[in-house]
C-alpha cells in the first residue's frame, strides 16, 4: 500500500480502525470468546499500522504508537 498517498486525516483514520479492531478483540477474549479480527496473531495488522505510524512520523503528524504488549484500555503501572 502507497501510505503516501493518502491524507493526514485518512492515516489518522486508519490507525484508529486498527487501534479499534485490537480493543475488540481484547473485549472478545476478555469475555472468553475468539477474537474476531485476530489483530495480535496477523503480523499483517501489525505491519499495517507499523506503516502507518511510520508515515505518520514522516509527516509530523502526532501519533500514539500502538503497544502491542498490553491489552488496550489496561493501564500500565
Amino acid at each position: 500500500m502507497e501510505y503516501s498517498a493518502f491524507s493526514d486525516a485518512s492515516l489518522k483514520m486508519m490507525h484508529e480502525a486498527v487501534r479499534g479492531a485490537l480493543q475488540a478483540d481484547d473485549e472478545f477474549e476478555g469475555r472468553g470468546d475468539a477474537p474476531v479480527f485476530r489483530v495480535r496473531t496477523t503480523a499483517e495488522w501489525k505491519r499495517h499500522a507499523g506503516n502507518l505510524e511510520d508515515e505518520m512520523l514522516r509527516r509530523g503528524l502526532q501519533v500514539d504508537v500502538i503497544d502491542w504488549t498490553s491489552r488496550q484500555g489496561e493501564f500500565a503501572l
